[in-house]
């Protein structure tokens, strides 16, 4: 099941077709769905997060912690809006497009993807290329 929780004064307006689109992604990878909590919040909010369990003190647009439990993905997902907000500027897209680069991040992640090299980096983007595409298809 995938839920949206909100620390802050955005709600995301298409919540039914977003779950929907993800859940199709997690198919996609030939997984399961399990409890996907995403927490949409303020650089404050995320930044405190980042600070108490990871040490890194710098602003960023989403930290997932993973309890995945073999093939089924569980997790909690924080996203910043502001920090999605300035990323799309920043990357001249709309928001609605970064927001979904981001949330489908997150998943990936829990698929095993990974972004800490190049070469991972290159195969993230092209994924969620790939994901984002489908959700176009399905609206």
């Amino acid at each position: 099941m995938i839920n949206f929780n909100y620390e802050s004064d955005f709600n995301l307006e298409n919540e039914e077709a977003i779950a929907s689109w993800l859940s199709a992604v997690i198919v996609s990878e030939k997984k399961k769905e399990g409890e996907i909590n995403y927490i949409f919040c303020d650089d404050d909010y995320l930044h405190k997060i980042n600070l108490e369990y990871l040490n890194h003190d710098t602003l960023t647009d989403i930290i997932s912690f993973d309890y995945t439990m073999g093939n089924e993905l569980n997790g909690d997902i924080f996203i910043s809006v502001e920090r999605v907000q300035d990323n799309a500027a920043d990357f001249n897209v709309s928001f609605e497009e970064e927001l979904k680069r981001v949330l489908v991040h997150g998943v990936l992640h829990y698929c095993g993807y990974k972004d800490k090299d190049e070469e991972s980096e290159r195969l993230m983007r092209s994924k969620e290329d790939e994901k984002i595409a489908m959700f176009h298809v399905e609206q």
